[in-house]
C-alpha cells in the first residue's frame, strides 16, 4: 500500500516534517511518498498546492495526507479545501495551549527556527565549525576545547554524529579515528590520554562495516570482512580495557546515536 503525504508550511517546513515523519514512521506496512512544500506564503501558492494535492489523490485513488504549520488564517483556509486527510498542527495544539495559558499566541511564521543573531544560534554555528575543523584527528591541539571526542574505527559513524550534535545541540564534538596501528599496540594513543575523560567510543557490527566500506573502497583489504572483524574486536577490547563508554551504531540512525551519546555522556544542550 502506498500513500502520498504532504508537509506544508509558510516557513521552512521543518516542524511539519519532524512531526509528520514521526507519526508516519509508526505505520511500517504503508509506503509513503513524502513531499515537503515550504514557504507557502500567498493565496496563489496555496491554491496551486490544493490543485496539486487533489490531482495526486485522483491519480493514486487514495486521499493524500497533509501536515501543515500554516500561520496565516486565510492561507490555512485555502489548504483546508483540499480533498485530503488534514493534520493542522498549529490549530490542533495552539488553541488548547492558548486556553490553558490564557493568552493568545503571536502566530509568527518561523518562530521556532528564528534568531540568527541569538546566542543559541551562534553556539550551533561555532560548534559546526569546530566539528569540521576537528574531524578525523585533523587538529588535536583543539581537543582541550572539545565537549566530547568520539573515537572508533573508520566508517563507524563518528563524523555524522559530531556534525549532528553540533547542529542540533550546539555541542563541540571532535573525532579521532583509531587505526590498525593504534589497535595493534593495544593502548590508547598518546595524544588521547590527556583527554580520556572526554572520550566516547563507537563500534559497529563487522559485516555492516564491511558493507559500508565496500561502497567506498570495494574489494580492498580495508573493506574485507576479515579486516573489519579484526578492527571491531580490537576496538571493543580497547574500550573495555580503558573503561571508555561506548555505543554500537549498527542499527541506529545518526539522530539516535547522537541523542544516546548526549544522554550517556551527560552533555548539556546549548540551543534551548
Amino acid at each position: 500500500m502506498k500513500r502520498v503525504a504532504y508537509f506544508i508550511s509558510d516557513g521552512t517546513g521543518i516542524t511539519a516534517e519532524a512531526l509528520g515523519h514521526s507519526l508516519l514512521a509508526q505505520f511500517e506496512a504503508i509506503s509513503f511518498e513524502q513531499i515537503t512544500l515550504p514557504y507557502v506564503n500567498s493565496k496563489e501558492k496555496a491554491q496551486k498546492i490544493v490543485e496539486k494535492i487533489n490531482k495526486s489523490g485522483q491519480e493514486s485513488g487514495a486521499k493524500p495526507i497533509v501536515f501543515d504549520t500554516i500561520v496565516n488564517a486565510e492561507i490555512r483556509a485555502i489548504i483546508a479545501q483540499a480533498d485530503a486527510f488534514k493534520v493542522d498542527i498549529f490549530a490542533t495544539f495552539l488553541a488548547p495551549l492558548e486556553q490553558e495559558l490564557q493568552v493568545h499566541s503571536s502566530y509568527s511564521v518561523g518562530k521556532s527556527h528564528s534568531g540568527a543573531n541569538s546566542s543559541a544560534y551562534k553556539a550551533r554555528i561555532d560548534a559546526v565549525n569546530f566539528a569540521l575543523d576537528n574531524d578525523d584527528g585533523a587538529k588535536i591541539k583543539h581537543y582541550a576545547d572539545a565537549d566530547i571526542i568520539l573515537v572508533g574505527v573508520s566508517r563507524s559513524g563518528k563524523t555524522p554524529s559530531c556534525l549532528y550534535m553540533a547542529l542540533q545541540f550546539g555541542v563541540k564534538a571532535a573525532n579521532y579515528p583509531l587505526t590498525e596501528e593504534d589497535l595493534g599496540s593495544g593502548k590508547l594513543p598518546d595524544v588521547l590520554k590527556p583527554y580520556k575523560h572526554k572520550l566516547f567510543g563507537l563500534t559497529i557490527d563487522p559485516e555492516r562495516l564491511a558493507a559500508i566500506r565496500n561502497e567506498r573502497r570495494a574489494n580492498s583489504r580495508y573493506s574485507s570482512l576479515k579486516q573489519c572483524y579484526y578492527e571491531t574486536e580490537e576496538v571493543e577490547l580497547l574500550y573495555m580495557r580503558e573503561q571508555i563508554p561506548h555505543l554500537t551504531t549498527t542499527d541506529l540512525s545518526v539522530e539516535e546515536i547522537s541523542t544516546r551519546i548526549m544522554l550517556e555522556a551527560n552533555l548539556e544542550r546549548r540551543v534551548n
